[in-house]
This record gives C-alpha cells, structure tokens and sequence, in this order.
C-alpha cells in the first residue's frame, strides 16, 4: 500500500480548509458521470453526440452541466469548430489524464467485485426490510 500523503496547508491556509476543498473537489469528480466522461475520453478527443451516445443513461442536459463542470475544473478542454452546425470537441487535459488511472482502477475494482456487493445489499435487505 502507497504512503497517504498529508501536504501541510498553504501559508494563511487551515487544516479545515483543506478537507473543505478536498470534499469539494471529490464530490464534483466521483459522481458517477464525471467518472464515466473521464473515462469515455481516456483514448482521445470525441465530439457531444459520441459522449452521450457512450455514456449510457445520461441527459443532454447532465452531459452538458459534467462537462462544464469538467471544463471549469481543468480536467478537459472544449473546442468549438465553425461550421454549420458549429462541431463541438472534448480532450482531456493533462490534469485530466492524472485522474485516468484512478478512475479505471474504481470502474475495475466495482466490475470485479460486483457481484459480492449485490450479494451484500440483498442479504442486508432481507435482514433489514423497511
């Protein structure tokens, strides 16, 4: 197991303020769209309709708000083509991309231990009904 990194505050900077700004930012990045854009673009550039067409079940309007959100983070960049209609690209940035790993590990860590999470949850619903 890797060493858990503690960076001290920045000068004028709590401890608080730190876990504030880290919950923040992982509540914005482990949503389950975000996750699942991030990893959509893992393998390079793709336009508005091939997102949404990859990312099963989400929105336009979800899409549209996890990839402002995404944009606003620095974890991708958007690109507007003129045309008609304008063509509209998303690319990881290299912020981006150091998320990569990670959010494969999770997705491979849930695909693979899926099942004994299912098995879990019906076991504690059948002990606890509501």
């Amino acid at each position: 197991m890797a060493p858990r990194t503690n960076p001290s505050p920045a000068p004028g900077e709590s401890e608080e303020d730190v876990c504030r700004q880290v919950l923040r930012i992982l509540s914005l990045i482990g949503d389950k769209w975000s996750i699942l854009v991030i990893g959509q673009l893992r393998d390079g550039t793709l336009r508005f309709g091939e997102l949404h067409r990859a990312v099963t079940g989400i929105s336009q309007r979800m899409l549209t708000l996890t990839l402002r959100q995404l944009e606003r983070d620095g974890l991708l960049t958007r690109t507007v083509h003129a045309g008609v209609p304008p063509r509209v690209e998303y690319t990881l940035t290299e912020l981006g991309t150091t998320l990569l790993d990670s959010a494969i590990a999770l997705g491979e860590w849930a695909t693979t231990h899926r099942h004994e999470i299912n098995d879990n949850r019906r076991r504690y619903d059948a002990a606890h009904p509501s």
